[in-house]
Order: structure tokens, then C-alpha cells, then sequence
């Protein structure tokens, strides 16, 4: 069932759950989430970076095989496609026009003022569509603090339904000790009453996450973990199975790795 993940997350919201998005890539990751999610009953937000949308032929691409993986793997959780970390308003409108149910404008390197302009703007276009808007204060990235009052500014003068908040969170490997800023996200949370994204949560301990929750934390984005269990899932088939060429075997031996790294996250919440 496609969904724009409204309700879901104000449920999650108001009764100190989570609900997961995964990053996808290709048709094969798609069917593997989907698959493991639907086991497990659990809701799944589909990650579509600009790129990834690239590779994989367009939004409309994108969209199509979702909504026919979603009939052919009789899918009955709730799902949403999620246009992630998007940097250009015409490309969110393509993606909108393409049917994807949730959209991530990134800004967050602009001021808070031309985020807000911009984020109208979308909402405007989205004009009452049931799509979910998720906007960003930070920038996500390596020695990055959302300031408190540009949340609070943010949030009251752009309708997003929820919001990523930068509290020393990052994307990709982490180099060193995790260290977030828990102070400042109860801050957040104290002031927007919205739903908080956390980014970058690949690497994050079971203790910080289910903590991170419990501090308005609705929504976990995960893509690294992902990667590296599949990598390591196809390095390991193909070592073991030097003769086999099959593109499509070789891409397989990723996947029972990459289910039980979504099945460990699943088991958090």
C-alpha cells in the first residue's frame, strides 16, 4: 500500500516509535526491502536519492517498479517513496509529477530565510496533495549543529510534517567516536512539536538510537549499513563461487545479508 506516511509518523511520534527508511538502488534492493519489511510487518520509507533516481532511469521508473513489486510481491505494509535529500525545486516537482508519496527538500546550506521561501514553494505546488514534506536545518555533515532558533523559525514559518536536525549526525562512515547532541535535540523537540529525521544512522549504536527516539525522533534513515552488508554479501558469494558470471546470481549473494541487517534495525522498535 502506497502511502505518503503522515499518519504513520505522527503515530510514531506520539507513542515514542520509529518507522525506518532505506535507501534503494536498483530493482533487486527494492524486491529485498520490501520483502524483509512485509516479513517482519513493519513500514518502510523507499530512499531515492537524485542520483540512485539517475541510475535507475527517472523518477517515473522508480515509481513504476515499486508499484509493480508491491503487486507482484503482494506487499501489505504501508510504503512510502521518498525523494531524499533533493537540492532543486524542479527536479522535486518531477519526482512529485512521477507519483513518489514524500519529499526531502534540502536546503540547509541556504539561510534559513530562502529554506523557508523555497520549502512554500514546493508545498504550494504539492497543493494539498496527500505527499509528506520533510525539510532540513544543518547541514548533515561533519562538525554540524542545527541552531535551535532557526528550527523553531523554520518550522513555524514553513508547514513542514517533519524535520532533520543536525545534532552531530552524519552521512557515510563515521571516523571516530559518535557523538550526538542530545541536549539539543530534546531542545528541538521541546520547541517544534514535529517529528525529527535522524540522518546518518548507520554506525549508531542500539542504546543512542532507541535514546535518539525517545527524544522525538520518528523517522531513521539507514543506507551505509545496507551497502556494506550487501558488499560484503557479494564479496563473500563471489569468493566462494569464483566460476559463476551470472550478473544476476552475483548480485543475489547480497541479499540474505542484506536482509538480516534490515531485520537487526527492524528489531530495534
Amino acid at each position: 500500500m502506497l502511502v505518503s506516511m503522515k499518519e504513520q509518523l505522527k503515530d510514531a511520534y506520539l507513542n515514542g516509535k520509529a518507522i525506518y527508511q532505506f535507501n534503494i538502488n536498483n530493482l533487486e534492493w527494492i524486491k529485498y526491502i520490501l520483502e524483509e519489511c512485509n516479513n517482519q510487518s513493519k513500514p518502510v520509507i523507499l530512499g531515492v536519492s537524485s542520483s540512485a533516481a539517475k541510475y535507475m532511469c527517472g523518477y517515473k521508473n522508480v515509481y513504476s517498479m515499486v508499484t509493480n513489486l508491491l503487486d507482484s510481491l503482494n506487499i501489505t505494509i504501508p510504503v512510502s517513496i521518498h525523494f531524499d535529500h533533493a537540492s532543486d525545486i524542479e527536479e522535486c516537482k518531477k519526482a512529485i509529477d512521477a507519483g513518489f508519496t514524500s519529499i526531502m527538500l534540502d536546503y540547509s546550506s541556504h539561510s534559513v530565510e530562502e529554506n523557508i521561501k523555497y520549502t512554500n514553494e514546493l508545498i504550494n505546488y504539492i497543493n494539498g496533495r496527500d505527499i509528506l514534506v520533510e525539510g532540513e536545518i544543518g547541514p548533515i555533515k561533519e562538525g554540524s549543529h542545527a541552531d535551535l532558533n532557526d528550527c523553531i523559525k523554520y518550522v513555524k514559518n514553513a508547514n513542514v510534517d517533519i524535520l532533520a536536525a543536525s545534532i552531530g549526525n552524519i552521512h557515510g562512515i563515521y571516523q571516530g567516536e559518535v557523538n550526538l547532541d542530545f541536549d539539543l535535540l530534546k531542545s528541538i523537540k521541546e520547541n517544534i512539536n514535529k517529528p525529527i529525521v535522524l540522518h546518518g544512522a548507520s554506525g549508531i549504536n542500539e542504546p543512542m538510537l532507541k535514546k535518539c527516539v525517545s527524544l522525538g525522533v520518528s523517522k531513521i534513515n539507514i543506507n551505509t549499513d545496507l551497502q556494506l552488508a550487501w558488499y560484503n554479501g557479494v564479496r563473500k558469494g563471489i569468493a566462494e563461487n569464483p566460476n559463476v558470471y551470472d550478473p544476476r546470481k552475483v548480485i543475489g549473494f547480497g541479499e540474505q545479508a542484506l536482509k538480516e541487517c534490515i531485520k537487526e534495525k527492524l528489531s530495534l522498535f
